[in-house]
């Protein structure tokens, strides 16, 4: 009978900084896991499995959506549609792309920093479906065929090479400069956003001085917002686990004790013993040469040949 185990779980000291967070101290996977590895750590509780899961349920949600549109739309022969074919496209690619990337993004340093770039275009093209889908359909009366108008599509396009640029580029000066990295990171995605929504703050406005009457598509847009700016903050912030380290490891309050008492190779490692995985070169990104994670070299004491055979 096939019997497969669940790879092994690591300290934030046991792994190289490119693949560290801020706040998260426990539950990272092995930095070189296969392909499997990979796999079968989506399976279990680690700090990237609520992000895995969280990305990819909801691209089957959005396909079976996208499937019942198509039921009732014509997206092939008629021209109004094609916008919403465009957005319901990306919005299902992104949430797959990224759980993709937050599942595969331990096999190395290399394939982390590559995932990314993949997350990162993938939610470039959804801000375009979005500049796309708000252009056709959410356009105030009084910007209909305005410089802004017939521009729209074209900035988006314009904003979106800006984000992937941008946020790829911020990777590169991320152990360097951690704090200039997430500023350019958060700016990569808060720009297009911020240009795509703009219809929809001037109708938000226009209702709130009176000019408009509320409508069910306005609800909908107000809660896009809110939760838009939430998530912003959190991923700015690193709230709530920067307030307390260890704590939001996984989701909510657990804590899963990884260090103490674990048995590698007919060895108890606590806090005495040495690290399974010693980093040395961990120097940081100087200009646009490659991550200097890509040139770390990882030694691995007092592992069984299983783990040594990784590759």
């Amino acid at each position: 009978m096939l019997s497969l185990r669940l790879p092994q779980l690591f300290d934030i000291h046991q792994v190289p900084k490119v693949f560290r967070e801020d706040g998260i101290m426990s539950g990272y996977r092995h930095p070189r896991s296969s392909a499997l590895d990979c796999i079968l750590s989506s399976f279990q509780m680690t700090n990237e499995t609520v992000n895995i899961w969280t990305h990819f349920l909801p691209t089957w949600y959005f396909l079976w959506r996208f499937s019942m549109l198509c039921t009732s739309l014509d997206f092939l022969t008629d021209s109004y549609t094609w916008p919403l074919l465009v957005y319901m496209l990306l919005i299902c690619l992104y949430p797959f792309t990224s759980s993709c990337a937050h599942t595969f993004s331990s096999m190395s340093a290399e394939a982390r920093h590559i995932c990314y770039f993949f997350d990162y275009g993938a939610l470039s093209l959804y801000s375009l479906g979005c500049a796309i889908t708000y252009g056709s359909y959410a356009m105030p009366d009084c910007w209909v065929n305005s410089w802004l108008h017939q521009h729209f599509v074209t900035i988006g396009v314009a904003n979106s090479l800006f984000c992937t640029s941008m946020s790829c580029y911020s990777r590169f000066v991320e152990l360097q400069f951690p704090h200039k990295s997430k500023i350019l990171r958060t700016a990569a995605f808060i720009v297009p956003f911020l240009f795509d929504s703009f219809p929809l703050f001037y109708r938000l406005l226009s209702c709130c001085w009176g000019s408009c009457s509320p409508s069910e598509a306005l609800a909908s847009h107000s809660y896009h917002l809110l939760f838009a700016f939430l998530t912003c903050f959190l991923f700015a912030s690193h709230l709530p686990e920067r307030l307390a380290p260890g704590r939001f490891d996984y989701i909510g309050p657990i804590r899963v004790l990884l260090l103490q008492d674990v048995q590698i190779d007919g060895r108890v490692l606590d806090k005495g013993h040495e690290p399974v995985v010693d980093v040395f070169n961990d120097e940081p990104l100087l200009r646009f040469s490659l991550p200097a994670a890509l040139h770390e070299e990882m030694h691995f004491f007092r592992l069984c040949p299983s783990w040594l055979e990784k590759d």
